[in-house]
């Protein structure tokens, strides 16, 4: 049995060179993200960075600690007390300390002479990211080293670390922003990058001024002398030594979150792959056993039973999924690098990010290799095995049955699934279809149950697509109609991957596009201010002297808010943290308007709280108990229930329950008397006065802003995912076709003996190939559709009104490339064999 699979696989290789190709490209695939994955499962061990020369920093406790029945359940602080001065000056009696402040900075662009530049930006500039500004003492903490220059010395002075162009230089002049005002400073010093973070280290005199609260405190003295100290102070203070001191470092757990995030797109990416490597195979052995059919009547003319023609196909299979998944191995090692430093490239995974020396990532794409091939190949070969022996007399291509039984039950088992599952959640929880695992996995189930109908929906479909090229003058159009209704597996074959293509292209950039529409949508409904006050940069806040005057402006009615956070405890073992919005009750409505599903906002109060339905306690009046932003426990009533929407409608508390967050927003709605003109016009003479790069917006323009878009890493993440299910289906695509054409050698030089020329030949089967593709794209588009109608169905239930958004360009040149390479995959096969005389090739016999 093995030596007639070893003689059948060389002798009609072509047959197989499409499962081949696409089963070797789909093991490298899950390979490459097999070696990927396993290398976020741990980071590098990393030692503190900006700590790292200090003995022991003494900071406040950033985590919210609360006992439960199974334990200590932990969760991040919104905000991060300063150091008390009281607990400074005890700890400076034990021994020589160093204060380090932390506050955003940003520069202009640089320029040497008296007057600094401002034209165009540099990294860490306005344009770009706020820079950390610190006290020059606390340089030697990490430790910093110049590079050039020397140690500022008197206010105006800065040293600050040297990006990438060698800008700012030492002698330059620079415009900078802090909290406490526009400055001009003079760099007269410089320091490596170190990585963490872009500093501008000043005297400590000035950063005191601008920052006068105390982040963190090196002490140089005995850690146990330290811990008593702090304890006898009360709690809510670390004492970090050793490798605890990371926890002092500007995102100490970044990398942590980049692996989880780059584990789940990986996951998904893999899951993907798998997928699509075993719908194409599947596909393309059926279509194999398909075109064999007459063989295998000889066989069994010739005395072999169904069982011997089922084991000849799965030893093929076999044989073929060995030689590809050993082709995918060396594929996936090849490619894991490449793959790991394009993760880096797109900002996806941390800088250092690299593939380990793992290997079991190799074996387990090699065996799931194999076991595709051979799961693939499993319900082709019964087929192969109920083959009669008078097929072997039979001449004509057309498929007279065209799907058993057993895949009319799979098929509508899988539709049905995939159906259900979809009804349920829109019924049991709507909230759950707009989750990413969701939108990604779900799908899958009804391009499955769909592509398993291709045979039967390809028929009807070609007469629809091909009707107006049919009509055209010539017998292109009709000849290309008749031929892909008659070759109805073939049609099938071909236009599975489109199928898959257009299903997940049109499906998962359309989900995503929908949702962010939906979210934008949201904000502009939720803000009815005429002008909304921001800080120059995210993660500032305004000056309270700055919120007193825009108190004062004439005419206008400002909603002060801040952004918090509360945290509260899920049938008693998970702490479950939300955004929070602490407002003005009395000016809440005046400048917003929610969406409120119970209650009313006017009765927010300190004592209380605004949450949305997602929350387990929803009943107007009930108490719950939170953690405000700060770690604080308290009872709050609840005052009103907002629509949970999309997710992005948060909680609301007052200013007393904001955990001493600043206010970063400042919401304005222009009283009936006054000028609007004159309103914004005094916001912004105020904020020009403060110097900080205060911002004053419409409410359209903040809306705008706002809105929650598709992020860059999101972006890069679903082309990762698409990229990869489509080089598996393009290049299925291709070799299902090169397959077909090469099988149909006689049909076309039939065509060139009753006259026909080559061109006209070669045109035939272009036409027939852009007509199959486009009947594939018919389908995945039904299928797309379906997933966005469950989407916009969803948001219709959350009470978010939004429209679908379709990726039109992102469809047509996916569908335009997958045109052109079904169209070059039927061509030159073709041309190639009408090379021999056409009275020859009519002649051969399989």
């Amino acid at each position: 049995m093995l030596m007639l699979a070893l003689h059948g696989v060389r002798t009609r290789w072509v047959t197989f060179v499409g499962s081949f190709v696409a089963l070797a490209l789909g093991v490298g695939l899950i390979a490459a993200t097999g070696l990927a994955l396993a290398a976020t499962f741990s980071a590098p061990d990393r030692g503190p960075e900006r700590f790292a020369a200090a003995p022991v920093v003494v900071r406040a406790d950033d985590q919210l600690r609360v006992r439960t029945a199974n334990g200590v359940r932990t969760r991040p602080l919104a905000r991060t007390a300063p150091v008390p001065p009281a607990l400074v000056a005890e700890l400076a009696a034990l021994g020589a300390t160093v204060e380090d402040r932390t506050f955003p900075v940003d520069l202009a662009a640089t320029g040497k002479g008296s007057e600094p530049r401002t034209q165009g930006s540099e990294p860490g500039t306005q344009d770009g990211e706020p820079r950390a500004g610190h006290p020059w003492s606390v340089a030697a903490a990490a430790p910093y080293r110049l590079t050039s220059g020397r140690s500022p010395a008197a206010p105006g002075e800065a040293v600050v670390t040297a990006e990438p162009g060698g800008h700012p230089r030492t002698g330059d002049r620079v415009r900078a922003t802090t909290p406490a005002g526009a400055t001009t400073l003079t760099v007269v010093g410089t320091v490596a990058d170190r990585g963490f973070e872009s500093a501008v280290f000043l005297v400590d005199e000035e950063a005191a001024r601008i920052s006068p609260a105390v982040d963190a405190l090196v002490v140089h003295a005995d850690a146990t002398a330290v811990r008593d100290v702090v304890a006898r102070a009360g709690g809510g203070m670390d004492v970090l030594t050793g490798d605890g001191r990371r926890r002092a470092d500007p995102g100490p757990d970044r990398d942590a979150e980049a692996l989880a995030s780059v584990n789940a797109l990986l996951g998904a990416a893999a899951g993907i792959t798998l997928f699509v490597s075993v719908s194409v195979v599947a596909s393309t052995f059926s279509f194999a056993v398909a075109q064999r059919r007459r063989e295998f009547g000889l066989l069994r003319t010739a005395g072999a039973t169904p069982g011997q023609i089922r084991r000849t196909v799965v030893a093929e299979a076999v044989v073929v999924g060995v030689l590809a998944s050993a082709a995918g191995w060396w594929l996936g090692a090849t490619g894991a690098p490449l793959l790991a430093a394009r993760l880096v490239d797109a900002g996806l995974a941390p800088a250092w990010f690299a593939i380990g020396e793992q290997t079991w990532p190799l074996h387990t794409a090699f065996w799931t290799g194999v076991a595709v091939a051979t799961a693939g190949a499993l319900a082709a070969s019964f087929r192969a095995g109920r083959t009669a022996p008078t097929e072997v007399l039979r001449e004509a291509a057309v498929d007279s049955r065209t799907m058993p039984v057993s895949r009319w039950i799979l098929a509508a088992l899988v539709l049905l699934t995939g159906a259900g599952l979809l009804v349920t959640a829109l019924v049991l929880d709507p909230g759950d279809v707009l989750g990413r695992k969701a939108y990604i996995t779900r799908p899958l189930l009804l391009i499955v149950g769909v592509a398993l109908l291709a045979p039967v929906l390809a028929g009807p479909l070609v007469r629809v697509v091909a009707w107006l090229p049919a009509r055209l003058p010539g017998a292109t159009g009709v000849l290309a109609r008749e031929n892909a209704s008659a070759g109805v597996r073939r049609t099938a074959a071909v236009a599975a991957p489109v199928v898959i293509t257009v299903a997940l292209t049109v499906s998962l950039l359309g989900t995503v596009g929908t949702l962010a529409e939906a979210k934008a949508t949201e904000v502009r409904t939720a803000t009815t201010a005429d002008l909304v006050v921001v800080p120059g940069a995210a993660g500032r806040t305004l000056p309270p002297s700055f919120v007193e005057r825009v108190r004062a402006v004439e005419g206008a009615v400002a909603g002060v808010s801040r952004s918090t956070a509360v945290t509260v405890l899920e049938e008693g073992t998970a702490l479950v943290t939300s955004g929070a919005r602490a407002v003005d009750p009395a000016r809440l409505t005046a400048v917003s308007a929610p969406p409120v599903v119970a209650g009313r906002l006017t009765d927010l109060d300190d004592d209380s709280i605004v949450v949305n339905e997602e929350w387990l306690t929803t009943r107007v009046g009930e108490r719950v108990t939170v953690w405000l932003g700060d770690g604080r426990e308290v009872s709050l009533r609840i005052a009103a229930v907002l629509a949970t929407g999309t997710g992005g409608n948060g909680v609301y508390v007052t200013a007393r329950n904001a955990g001493g967050a600043g206010a970063d927003r400042i919401d304005v709605a222009v009283a009936e008397a006054a000028d609007p003109g004159a309103v914004a016009a005094a916001l912004r003479t105020a904020a020009e006065a403060e110097g900080t790069g205060i911002r004053v917006l419409t409410g359209a323009e903040w809306a705008a802003a706002a809105a929650p878009g598709m992020s860059d890493s999101t972006r890069a993440g679903l082309w990762l995912i698409l990229s990869m299910a489509l080089l598996c289906t393009g290049t299925a695509l291709a070799n299902t076709l090169v397959t077909a054409t090469t099988d149909r050698v006689r049909d076309l030089a039939v065509l060139r003996l009753t006259g026909a020329s080559v061109p006209q030949v070669l045109r035939l089967v272009a036409v027939e190939a852009v007509v199959v593709v486009t009947v594939g794209a018919v389908i995945g588009a039904g299928v797309a559709a379906v997933n966005l109608a469950g989407v916009w169905g969803a948001l219709a239930l959350l009470g978010v009104p939004s429209g679908v958004v379709v990726p039109w360009g992102t469809t047509g040149a996916v569908l335009a490339a997958a045109a052109v390479v079904a169209a070059v995959s039927a061509v030159v096969p073709a041309a190639f064999s009408l090379r021999t005389r056409s009275v020859e090739l009519a002649g051969m016999r399989e």
